[in-house]
């Protein structure tokens, strides 16, 4: 009788359990999709040729109705060639509790060797998301493995939602800007990020210790934390910028880096 009773109590801790992996997998019902940059801001270093805000874009158009196919509500911060302010972009995220934050970009540096897939997150919950999309991405792309990289920007720090920001190649080096400027390969990355959402393991619970929890599985993929390092002239990232507005004629638009808000 005891026999059968501690059987019967696994089994229902196994039902259990798996009802909570599933409840993980299902409760996000809609993806906000950010494409980088967009207006006045072209994305990128002075002088870069391929302007960013046009490759984010069109791969996030792409993306869009993959996962619009796989059963998603997809929200995107913006559809046309218009500058959304930061702060707009995590608002928008933060308003469908449901959803995951997927923000796509690519990279730039002044050395145009620099090359290579990168994906970032910051709160604990969203490493898996982060690490599904970027082997699924590194696997579809012809670039080098950059990993996945821990770092407080400000559309991951701000967003109460899992968020992850997946750096598309290098718009900068001219191999990955060939690359990006192919449909065929645009539609590849959106296909790719798209397979890494739906492949994703279940995302992690919010606790208090989200943010601060050094404890951060990405499987089998680099991974560098780098919360506390601040951005420098000779990084190989670029600063992002969004402006302020005019408060007086005669007030200049200030810039600000999105990556040390």
């Amino acid at each position: 009788m005891r026999t059968l009773f501690g059987r019967y109590f696994l089994c229902c801790l196994a039902a259990a359990a798996l009802t909570a992996t599933a409840s993980a997998q299902t409760r996000y019902t809609t993806i906000v999709i950010d494409p980088g940059h967009g207006g006045f801001d072209r994305g990128g270093i002075p002088g870069q040729r391929v302007a960013e805000k046009i490759m984010t874009l069109d791969v996030s158009l792409r993306l869009k109705p993959l996962l619009e196919k796989a059963g998603y509500k997809v929200v995107m911060t913006r559809n046309t060639d218009v500058f959304v302010p930061l702060g707009e972009r995590v608002a928008m995220a933060n308003s469908y509790p449901n959803s995951i934050f997927v923000c796509i970009h690519f990279n730039s540096a002044t050395r145009s060797g620099a090359n290579g897939i990168e994906t970032y997150f910051y709160s604990t919950e969203s490493a898996p998301l982060a690490a599904s999309i970027h082997s699924a991405v590194v696997v579809g792309a012809p670039s080098e493995n950059r990993g996945v990289r821990r770092r407080g920007y400000f559309v991951l720090r701000k967003t109460a939602v899992p968020a992850v920001l997946i750096e598309c190649g290098f718009l900068t080096n001219p191999t990955e800007a060939q690359y990006a400027q192919s449909s065929d390969y645009r539609q590849k990355l959106a296909q790719e990020i798209a397979r890494g959402v739906l492949n994703r393991p279940a995302l992690a619970a919010r606790t208090s210790y989200t943010n601060r929890s050094s404890r951060v599985d990405v499987g089998l993929q680099p991974f560098l934390d780098q919360r506390f390092v601040r951005e420098s002239g000779t990084k190989h990232h670029r600063r992002h910028t969004t402006s302020t507005k005019k408060k007086s004629s005669s007030t200049q638009k200030k810039e600000v880096s999105s990556e040390e808000q």
